[in-house]
Formats: structure tokens, C-alpha cells, sequence
């Protein structure tokens, strides 16, 4: 199935981050949608509905916890399959993404090609 112009959201509140998953996107052929916190994600989820979410865990104001409750409970959003990257990798954090319905963690540094991998199992 051709990936031009899928959408998948990253989420996270390091510029670094945001920049390097969106290049590694676009140049896979998907199309990028990014925000920097939860607050400026949730309204271009709801807008763009993406076919997948990759979310960061821990972020000023709002977490990618929260966030994720958010998304989950949303009826019109809730079937979006959310991914965590995050660098905290401890057991808890992952049970407890995963208990909120995140679908997979990739630890931070990123494995770029396990990341590809792992969008590709889930979009196509």
C-alpha cells in the first residue's frame, strides 16, 4: 500500500526530537504532523486523524499519560494506534503506556530502523 501522504503525529516537546522524527517521516514518504506539548496536539488530532501517533511520555503541563487518557476516552479519535518514545524505559512506565493503550514503547535514543519497523507493522 503506497505511504505517501499518511499521516502520523509526533508529539513531543523537544524541538530535537520533533525535527529528527519528522525528517525520518518525510523522507519515508509519510506525511508529518507535529506539536510540541499536549495542548497544541490534541485539537490537530482530532482535526488531522492521523493513522498513528508517536508520543512522548513526559512533557511540561500535560503528559503523554494524559494525553493518551484523553485520546483513549475520545470516541472519534480512539482507534488511533498510539506508539510511546520515550526515554524513560523502566517496567512501570511501559505497563502503564501500555495499560493506557498505547500500542508499543521505542526507547529513546531512537533505533531509527526498529521505529520504521514498527510504523510499518502498524499502518500497513
Amino acid at each position: 500500500m503506497a505511504k505517501q501522504g499518511r499521516k502520523i503525529m509526533v508529539i513531543d516537546d523537544s524541538i530535537t526530537n520533533v525535527i529528527l522524527l519528522e525528517a525520518i517521516l518525510n523522507i519515508r514518504g509519510y506525511n508529518a504532523i507535529t506539536a510540541l506539548n499536549a495542548k497544541d496536539a490534541f485539537p490537530l488530532i482530532e482535526k488531522e486523524k492521523p493513522e498513528l501517533i508517536l508520543l512522548d511520555l513526559f512533557m511540561p503541563e500535560t503528559s503523554g499519560f494524559e494525553l493518551l487518557k484523553i485520546i483513549k476516552s475520545n470516541e472519534a479519535i480512539k482507534n488511533i494506534p498510539v506508539i510511546i518514545v520515550s526515554a524513560v524505559t523502566d517496567d512501570y512506565n511501559i505497563l502503564k503506556s501500555k495499560a493506557l493503550g498505547a500500542i508499543d514503547f521505542i526507547k529513546k535514543p531512537i533505533d531509527i530502523q526498529l521505529l520504521i519497523e514498527k510504523i510499518e507493522e502498524v499502518i500497513s
